[in-house]
């Protein structure tokens, strides 16, 4: 019992096995994650801005897009930060903070994916049906349970871990609070949190891939009834961008955390983390305007209004 130990702060590794060089990886990922900032920002404001987006699929991309920059917010700053600083601690309050923010964010994110499918699912398949269906007050809903339910849920996620017992040492070989690490520095028995966690990614990370997987089911089978081809590219484009985050956002979530609590491998997980927390994010931008012509063809109409009164002067 005198080994047990609630420690005050933990230490965060993060990439300090590359030594002195780790205050290379500053620069490409500050440009990484400012440019996720930008693109992700440039979404919003087009969606905002532009009546013509003023629909349920773009307001879920609204959302996602939000959702992108928050989670990136939660970790990547105080990684960035660690580059350049020899002592990464971080207080146990601000671990249990992070981690709580991380996880429900990016449980939103998942839920708002499943959102977006349901809603090409209802323009697609039942298209006389879908203002009814995809009304306002049916988004607004959708759109705020996917908010409140992660948030709720992982109230007692985040205060099971803050009453663990970590006898293992503080140091945390991570660049970030992550669930796993967590666990594995607690000498209590962690069965039963593990088993939370496991129905936690089932309500959240697999049931939402279900909705996804589903919804796209209905889609491919509506879209092949449809006689031209051009009407059939023409549907599936709108799908195009959708299914791209799809694929990335849930393959890597699924390899990290749809697994026991404690198995996991260091390197590989930090690495899979790395590219969700930055390089995503500053890809999801560009997949969303490359392959949404809606969008694209917004965003050109933007570019050519603020190059209209430089060309007038």
């Amino acid at each position: 019992m005198a080994n047990l130990s609630h420690p005050s702060e933990f230490v965060l590794l993060g990439f300090s096995s590359f030594g002195e060089l780790q205050v290379l990886l500053y620069g490409p990922f500050l440009t990484l994650y400012l440019l996720a900032f930008m693109g992700n920002t440039v979404i919003i404001v087009t969606v905002i801005a532009n009546t013509y987006l003023h629909t349920p699929m773009y307001f879920f991309l609204g959302n996602f897009s939000l959702l992108e920059i928050l989670v990136t917010m939660t970790a990547v700053p105080r990684m960035l930060s660690d580059l350049l600083v020899t002592h990464k601690v971080i207080s146990f309050t601000g671990c249990m903070v992070q981690f709580y923010f991380y996880f429900s964010l990016g449980s939103t994110s998942f839920l708002i994916l499943s959102d977006m499918a349901l809603d090409r699912f209802v323009a697609i398949c039942h298209p006389l049906r879908y203002d009814t269906l995809m009304s306002w007050a049916v988004c607004v809903r959708l759109a705020g349970a996917a908010w409140a339910a992660p948030f709720l849920v992982m109230v007692p996620t985040v205060l099971s871990r803050a009453y663990l017992n970590y006898c293992h040492g503080n140091i945390i070989n991570h660049f970030f609070c992550d669930n796993a690490p967590l666990l594995h520095l607690s000498c209590s028995d962690t069965s039963l949190l593990e088993f939370w966690d496991f129905i936690m990614a089932l309500a959240f990370v697999l049931s939402s891939f279900l909705v996804t997987l589903t919804s796209y089911g209905y889609i491919v089978t509506t879209v092949l009834r449809i006689p031209s081809a051009s009407g059939r590219q023409k549907a599936f484009s709108t799908c195009g961008s959708h299914l791209t985050l799809v694929f990335i956002g849930y393959s890597s979530t699924i390899f990290l955390y749809v697994k026991p609590g404690k198995a996991y491998s260091v390197e590989v997980n930090k690495t899979v983390a790395l590219v969700t927390s930055v390089l995503t994010p500053f890809l999801n931008p560009f997949i969303l305007t490359l392959r949404n012509e809606t969008v694209k063809a917004v965003l050109r109409g933007q570019m050519q209004r603020l190059k209209g009164p430089h060309k007038a002067l």
